[in-house]
């Protein structure tokens, strides 16, 4: 019997989505289920919702289990062939409060702080804490298990967990997969190109700053002259996805992950005094505290939709998962877009820097395929957000304080706000929050 491990089960929007997509293939009719959470109450709503999806979708022929707190991780683990990641770290209060209203002290300004800036910074370290746990826990109970990471932040998680333990693991995100649909329909091509799925196209670069390389018809015919042309159009009035036209206009290229994102990831848009910035490209300043606060009001209806009268469906999403476990035990191939180290598969970024990549799976794992050198200015755009992850992971990973000093000082944003002794101590601020919180990042 396969045993799927999913860690932080109480994301039970996403533990749907998964396990749902997973028990809809054949090779995991009769599988383990096991849920694992730190929060009694959400495990048990995502167990009941589980439980009754096995009923519906697929005749009750899997095993479900739950298993609640630290003292019962190893236990959920144990024998593991694939274990999802997708735990929040501290959640929203108190952890991403902190992140925000911190820096905040110091005029620093964010909008999302789940992958690069100070908040990103902060959160990864405050998850490899965790992580080390898992890790070690995993090393003994299930050493040849598949770690599928979902949190973010992505790049800086992954690669600590690639450079630094023995775990098999690959990063996965959403934004791979609807970039080119998402792109057409801002653009109002879709009905020129339908959803994309017939274009050719390629994507490479770092995760939320992945870069749509290519992108040609099915008669071969480059269709970026025509993107340029209408986003830069496009841009003349307010919308919401500016950051990323702008990117088109002045880079080239478009990437992966949203505006709102990719306005905190640079020097370029979030500036002390320039509101004026703000206003131009539509900038959405705080968020992802927005979603959280939204997301907490809406669960009790969504929770209560989900589980109304214990019927379940589902309908496969594009999610990677199911289809890389799939691939793994059938051995039948199958494409994604993953996180894994670069080991000179872009040769123009560090060796050890986490990238995001074309990568073919089957029953030998995960493979990165070889993307080449990027355009040089998109080089230097993914550079300027690895080194500072690359120093955020080995702050974790050696309990260096200076290091961690040093990822802050090299951080595009807060670099550009904020002087040498400002950011250390923000960091020193963010540091003893987050301890006094419960939640440590050394």
């Amino acid at each position: 019997m396969i045993k799927i491990t999913f860690m932080g089960a109480g994301s039970t929007v996403f533990v749907k989505n998964v396990l749902g997509d997973t028990m809809l293939c054949p090779e995991f009719y009769d599988a383990e289920f096991a849920l694992y959470d730190i929060d009694r109450a959400r495990l048990e709503e995502s167990y009941l919702l589980v439980s009754a999806m096995n009923k519906t979708i697929n005749q009750g022929r899997a095993v479900i289990k739950k298993y609640l707190g630290v003292e019962n991780r190893k236990a959920a683990l144990r024998g593991a062939d694939f274990v999802i990641n997708a735990i929040q770290v501290g959640l929203y209060d108190p952890c991403t409060i902190i992140d925000f209203e911190v820096p905040k002290k110091y005029g620093l300004r964010q909008t999302i702080g789940d992958t690069l800036g100070i908040g990103g910074i902060f959160r990864g370290m405050r998850t490899i804490h965790v992580l080390k746990d898992f890790a070690r826990d995993m090393e003994e109970v299930c050493p040849d298990a598949w770690f599928l990471n979902y949190t973010n932040p992505m790049a800086i998680l992954s690669g600590y967990m690639q450079r630094f333990t023995g775990i098999k693991t690959v990063g996965l995100c959403h934004s791979v997969q609807v970039c080119v649909s998402g792109l057409l329909n801002r653009l109002d091509l879709t009905e020129k190109y339908g959803d994309g799925s017939e274009l050719k196209s390629k994507i490479a670069g770092i995760n939320h700053m992945a870069w749509l390389l290519e992108l040609k018809d099915k008669d071969g015919n480059d269709i970026y002259p025509e993107v340029r042309r209408i986003a830069k159009a496009k841009n003349l009035e307010k919308h919401h996805d500016m950051v990323r036209f702008d990117y088109i206009d002045k880079f080239g290229y478009y990437c992966t992950e949203s505006s709102e994102h990719n306005a905190e990831y640079n020097a370029f848009y979030l500036k002390a005094g320039r509101d004026d910035l703000i206003e131009k490209f539509n900038i959405p300043l705080d968020e992802y505290p927005r979603r959280c606060r939204l997301q907490i009001a809406e669960w009790t209806e969504q929770r209560d939709k989900l589980l109304a009268g214990g019927e379940v469906t589902h309908v496969r999403s594009h999610e990677y998962a199911s289809r890389i476990m799939e691939a793994i035990v059938t051995n039948v191939p199958y494409r994604i877009g993953g996180n894994v180290i670069n080991n000179g598969v872009i040769p123009n970024l560090p060796a050890d820097a986490c990238v995001e990549v074309p990568c073919l799976v089957d029953r030998n794992g995960i493979t990165p395929c070889y993307v080449g050198p990027l355009p040089t200015q998109l080089a230097a755009m993914n550079s300027s957000n690895i080194w500072p992850q690359m120093l955020t992971v080995e702050a974790a990973a050696t309990g260096n304080k200076d290091t961690l000093y040093q990822a802050a000082l090299m951080d595009p944003h807060t670099g550009a706000q904020l002087s040498t002794d400002e950011i250390v101590s923000l960091c020193d601020d963010l540091i003893e929050a987050h301890t006094k919180a419960g939640y440590p990042v050394f």
